[in-house]
């Protein structure tokens, strides 16, 4: 692939003057061996660095910060960062973003500061608890320090996008933009729990060896810090640990270690423990622009689409509504800058195409919000810049769902069951006309589906995330699967995917998990994207209600996005199951309270595939040469 411009990227090869450059033409990607942070495309300005520097919340609290000041008389904006995971890494490790250096290098004043209660800063740690209040006043002090222009940009991933959008919806008066990456609109749906499933394979790892053990370290409890320590290499073995409310790595006995993850169990519907931080209730109080940068097979992709639709739609000033912009690369959770990077194989495999333009594209977007560089990289309305796998080239468009979508529905046909004549599931056009039609399998909770790939956290060998192989898992027989006729032309699908799904169960309570994929002319199988109901949840995620074991219902699963160019004669393959563990905590099928619960009982399903009850998947088709989009190259000249 001819590499071109990066200015591609933010409106064209150039931008500002030939005496104040930004980054789109000064720092080249980094090569796929190259090290990571590159160490070219530094800025004029040299760069002081102070250390522990302290500011003071409303409540008297001081939280420190390190802050890099560039050398220069004249007013800059600020550069924020609030992070729980240690202010000197700010997480420039795995390949995610350059040093603080490096952007206070561009003229910027650069703050790193540890939330309340992690490394250096005073006070308890509660997660998302304090993130409100101190985020705003974070944003206050940061623009009064010595040398700033009042303007204010935030940037992180993942808890420091959270802490971004925190702040924002506080309306700090300073906070002029924020760039949050690789995080969710809702801290219960899409973060802790997703259609009412305990994100297992997530929450776990990452409370007891991030946070738990951080959190631990900063208040000098040796014996929480050591016993935590003692559980991390056997995480396996743990995740298997009944009942959730008794922890024991997470010591619940002890409400100082970790008093907010066995809120999180305790708190297992959307109710107001969880309403009072939730990004889509507040999109009204956001009034500043927004890039958000999101991954395929990253751990918070729903969440950070509606953001940017939730924005579009609602959010403070028209301003704010009309300078939203998207960026989905082909990412998992942790890496995304890639170099160096442990991260799927497959993903791994695309080359320098999937690096993330992270660095020269927020340098560009803080130039013109910041400092009022006119530079192309916003365009006063909503973009969204998207990664067609299978095709591995970048393409834009104004709007998500792309607005040329074609919404095709195909229904379930013929049996998914893996039988020893092998699959005949199908998935047609043609509405059913007959009779009761079905498929049944057997759900045993005590030997649940294993994950392979998917969208949990945070790394590669930590979590299941990103694109791998299926037909193990799908040899299963409680995994059922239903495929499309090949392709006759190239056929890209872009967009969010919805199946609607008429099930029952001999259950109380069970769940249903629908997975799209690629099935290769070459009889490969690699995950796309997935989704799960738990079945109490059907209708409500604030007041679940159980089944009538054997009675039919209509079960609304949400696959989270993708994009993928299915080239002539590929397939695509839906599977149907009732676990992926341990991505999600299996349902034990007995309706007990989430978290209290030790007991399991196997449960028959039922799938449907009838004029009655005619199950189907809803897939986004984008029109073959359609002029909707436009497609570029992200990879920056050398």
């Amino acid at each position: 692939m001819a590499a071109l411009c990066v200015g591609v990227l933010v409106g064209g090869c150039t931008s500002g003057s030939d005496t104040n450059k930004t980054a789109s033409t000064q720092t080249p990607a980094p090569t796929e061996t190259g090290p990571w942070p590159p160490t070219s495309g530094r800025g004029k300005c040299a760069v002081d660095k102070e250390t522990d520097v302290p500011g003071t919340m409303r409540d008297g609290t001081v939280l420190r910060a390190d802050v890099y000041r560039p050398k220069t008389s004249d007013p800059v904006p600020v550069i924020l960062m609030r992070t729980q995971y240690g202010k000197s890494a700010a997480q420039v490790q795995p390949s995610r973003y350059q040093t603080p250096d490096w952007f206070a290098s561009q003229c910027y004043l650069v703050v790193i500061q540890d939330i309340r209660g992690i490394g250096r800063s005073e006070g308890t740690f509660t997660e998302f608890d304090n993130d409100l209040k101190d985020g705003y006043d974070s944003v206050e002090w940061a623009a009064q320090l010595p040398g700033t222009n009042g303007k204010v940009g935030m940037y992180g991933s993942s808890y420091v996008g959270a802490t971004q959008w925190l702040a924002a919806v506080e309306t700090p008066p300073h906070l002029t933009t924020i760039v949050p990456a690789n995080t969710a609109s809702d801290y219960y749906d899409g973060w802790t729990y997703e259609g009412g499933a305990f994100r297992l394979g997530f929450v776990e790892p990452w409370a007891v060896g991030t946070i738990g053990l951080e959190s631990a370290e900063q208040r000098k409890d040796t014996a929480a810090a050591d016993q935590i320590k003692a559980a991390m290499p056997d995480f396996t073995t743990w995740m298997n640990f009944r009942p959730y409310k008794d922890f024991p790595p997470l010591q619940p006995g002890n409400p100082a270690v970790a008093s907010w993850y066995f809120d999180w169990i305790r708190n297992s519907t959307y109710n107001d423990y969880w309403k009072r931080w939730s990004i889509r209730e507040h999109y009204q109080d956001v009034k500043i622009p927004v890039l958000d940068m999101q991954g395929w097979y990253d751990a918070f992709l729903a969440g950070g689409v509606e953001n940017f639709t939730g924005m579009v739609d609602k959010g403070g000033t028209p301003q704010a509504r009309q300078n939203q912009r998207l960026v989905i690369g082909p990412w998992d959770h942790l890496g995304w800058g890639r170099p160096t990077s442990t991260i799927a194989p497959l993903l791994d495999k695309l080359g320098p195409v999937g690096n993330s333009p992270i660095n020269e594209l927020m340098l560009a977007w803080y130039d013109h919000f910041l400092k009022g560089v006119d530079n192309g990289v916003a365009g006063d309305k909503p973009r969204v810049d998207y990664y067609v796998m299978g095709a591995n080239r970048w393409k834009t468009a104004p709007s998500w769902p792309l607005p040329q979508t074609q919404w095709k529905t195909y229904y379930f046909n013929g049996s998914g069951v893996n039988g020893a004549m092998g699959r005949a599931g199908k998935l047609v056009e043609q509405v059913p006309t007959g009779a009761a039609d079905t498929d049944r399998y057997r759900y045993d909770p005590e030997d649940p589906a294993p994950s392979a790939g998917g969208h949990s956290c945070c790394g590669v060998g930590t979590g299941p995330q990103g694109p791998f192989e299926q037909g193990a898992v799908e040899q299963r027989s409680d995994v059922l699967t239903y495929d499309t006729a090949p392709f006759t032309t190239d056929t890209e699908l872009t967009g969010p995917i919805t199946v609607q799904l008429w099930a029952s169960s001999t259950a109380v309570d069970t769940d249903f998990v629908a997975r799209l994929e690629v099935l290769g002319q070459d009889g490969s199988v690699i995950n796309l994207n997935n989704g799960i109901i738990r079945a109490a949840f059907r209708d409500s995620l604030t007041n679940p209600t159980h089944l009538v074991p054997g009675q039919p219902y209509k079960f609304t699963i949400k696959i989270w996005p993708t994009s993928y160019l299915f080239k002539a004669g590929d397939r695509v393959r839906l599977a149907v199951s009732s676990s992926d563990y341990p991505q999600y905590a299996p349902n034990p099928n007995t309706g007990e309270p989430f978290g209290d619960n030790t007991r399991t009982q196997p449960a028959t399903q039922t799938i449907y595939k009838d004029a009655e009850h005619p199950s189907s998947v809803i897939l986004p088709i984008i029109p073959s040469g359609d002029t909707g989009a436009t497609t570029f190259d992200l990879t920056p000249h050398k």
